[in-house]
């Protein structure tokens, strides 16, 4: 990767902080949006540090920091697939953490979920229950959802993390794609009321201003999209994509990873039992053995630097016992 100061990447990968360049996010494509995103401002009371401990021992490869700045750029939600523990709801908050986007909005999906959901939750039984004290207002029983929080923001674009959107129903995909793409969205309830701005609470709790009933964005957030690949999407989904498939780490990316994990554990890493487990960890990946990356992380923990550094005992039935434990393949018998 290049170092000169006319780099095009805003996020670079490295954790540097803060980062000038977001100071001066290039516009959108001229097809994207008909508007102009308003000017970046971070907003008040923000915390900018709120993923650093999950960002700060991920290390992102170069595809994956290429990946990124193309999303930045496109205004495109970035699509990522790969086999579990790989990284792939990781690498959202090490962006968030380098660019100051602060807390990353999580949007767990299952087969139920819903695009609406996500804009908003709106409690009509609860409203009509409290009706028979007088007439409510519609905006205290209404309130943001994942989505509508991230695309609410006006000036600083925030992360947003739509994570196994693969357990979705076969329509969400197209529904999400419709919001996406024009960063609107309706709100019925709030439309049809006279006041043309109210105050409802966003995901977080926090209070926000929605003007004539329509969620409008004005910085388009930073959207990370995850999927274990258990089904395909459709090419209209995929081609508003930017798309990102991360690969198995090497058995040198391994320990890379070891290493940025448990950096407290110096004593630990120097021993030869981080190596043979990585060894071992790749082998059962080499005979087609379903394993995470984080089982090795909680193999070397607890066997090489609770017994190393910590001087935990252990003997030596305990420990290839705990080892077989932890790396035990993700499918298949249990036998």
């Amino acid at each position: 990767m290049t170092d000169s100061e006319n780099d095009w990447k805003i996020f670079i990968g490295d954790g540097r902080s803060p980062h000038e360049n977001l100071k001066h996010l290039p516009d959108p494509p001229p097809w994207r949006f008909s508007r102009p995103p308003n000017p970046l401002a971070l907003p008040q009371g923000i915390d900018v540090n709120r993923e650093a401990h999950r960002a700060a021992p991920f290390i992102p490869n170069d595809e994956m920091v290429i990946a990124v700045n193309a999303a930045l750029y496109l205004r495109r939600p970035l699509l990522i697939t790969g086999k579990p523990g790989t990284g792939k709801s990781t690498l959202i908050s090490k962006v968030a953490h380098e660019l100051k986007l602060g807390p990353v909005i999580r949007w767990p999906i299952t087969s139920r979920s819903t695009v609406r959901e996500g804009m908003y939750e709106y409690d009509a039984v609860g409203r009509l229950q409290a009706s028979k004290h007088g007439e409510p207002p519609v905006e205290a029983y209404l309130k943001l959802g994942p989505l509508g929080t991230a695309l609410l923001a006006e000036n600083w674009p925030r992360p947003l993390l739509i994570d196994e959107i693969d357990k979705s129903d076969l329509d969400f995909a197209n529904d999400l794609l419709n919001v996406i793409e024009e960063g609107e969205y309706e709100i019925p309830e709030l439309r049809r009321l006279k006041d043309p701005l109210v105050k409802v609470r966003d995901f977080f709790g926090e209070e926000v201003e929605i003007q004539g009933g329509r969620i409008v964005c004005g910085q388009f957030p930073f959207v990370v999209m995850t999927s274990n690949a258990e089904r395909e999407f459709p090419p209209p989904f995929l081609r508003r994509c930017v798309r990102l498939n991360i690969q198995q780490p090497t058995p040198e990316e391994l320990a890379n990873i070891v290493r940025s994990h448990l950096a407290k554990y110096p004593k630990a890493l120097a021993s030869e039992a981080v190596s043979e487990l990585i060894d071992k960890f790749d082998l059962r990946r080499k005979d087609n053995q379903e394993v995470s990356t984080d089982q090795l992380l909680n193999a070397v923990f607890l066997t090489v630097a609770m017994r190393e550094q910590a001087e935990r005992s252990f003997s030596k039935e305990e420990l290839d016992a705990l080892r077989e434990n932890l790396l035990r393949q993700l499918s298949g018998s249990m036998a």
